[in-house]
């Protein structure tokens, strides 16, 4: 999956496709959540802060899998 720069101090990349959302963390770390709706994929993109987004309503809502 294609994932594209964000400004943010720990997050590197977010990507989503059908329905995954995959976020690469600036330590090196990468996510892959399931069952993400387009909506909320949206909403994090026009987030104020992206990392606070993904900590508070991503992280522990959705299905997750460490990819790297």
């Amino acid at each position: 999956m294609n994932r594209i720069a964000v400004s943010s101090s720990n997050v590197e990349s977010v990507g989503y496709e059908n329905g995954k959302l995959e976020i690469g963390m600036k330590d090196g770390r990468t996510y892959r959540y399931s069952n993400v709706p387009r909506g909320t994929y949206q909403d994090l993109m026009s987030a104020p802060s992206i990392g606070k987004f993904v900590h508070e309503r991503i992280k522990n809502q959705f299905p997750t899998e460490r990819i790297a």
